[in-house]
């Protein structure tokens, strides 16, 4: 089985790559912004505890959303793998991950870190702030500090994945088929 953390920094093409990582290797997609509003639509015991929270203006604890990535794999019994986006985002994340695979008889892959110029983000953020209509791609404090905290947050996992070997940093730059060409190189060595 095939599995892939995806990451990068707002801004970075995740959404683009992981679309085209999911059509050549038909890997089943684990966003969990996606997995956390299928969950409170479908009205499950886990979305119903989560929307409570998340009305509340609090974040959904690891618990919670390990228990939905599991639901999300049990539910996929003929997958080829699972590509993650947007998780894990800590080391406690990428541990709890790691027991749930190692449960499933799995593990993750490799970890595929987008890297892009900070320049570059902001443009391509601002760029898609005119197309989405977000506040939040509009703004350029905003869009700094999505970066800076990103930056803060994710440094840790780095050093988590380089510890496995599993972490392979992509040069972000370029086309959406040039990148894509980088990553296909690193994934097909997995």
């Amino acid at each position: 089985m095939l599995n892939i953390v995806i990451f990068g920094p707002p801004g970075a093409g995740k959404g683009a790559q992981s679309q085209n990582i999911i059509n050549k290797y038909h890997l089943v997609h684990l966003s969990t912004g996606d997995i956390l509003r299928s969950q409170i639509a479908l009205g499950t015991p886990l979305g119903i505890k989560a929307k409570k929270l998340m009305d509340k203006g609090e974040l959904v604890p690891d618990d919670i959303v390990i228990g939905m990535i599991n639901y999300k794999i049990e539910n996929s019994p003929d997958a080829k793998g699972f590509i993650f986006d947007g998780f894990p985002r800590t080391v406690a994340q990428a541990e709890a991950l790691d027991k749930l695979l190692k449960d499933k008889k799995t593990f993750v892959s490799g970890v595929i870190s987008l890297e892009v110029q900070y320049n570059e983000l902001v443009k391509r953020i601002l760029n898609r702030g005119k197309d989405s209509g977000r506040s939040d791609d509009q703004d350029i404090a905003i869009i700094q500090n999505r970066i800076m905290v990103y930056n803060d947050k994710t440094s840790p996992l780095i050093n988590f994945y380089k510890a496995q070997n599993k972490y392979h940093a992509i040069n972000g730059m370029g086309s959406i088929e040039e990148i894509f060409r980088r990553i296909t190189k690193v994934m097909d060595a997995f």
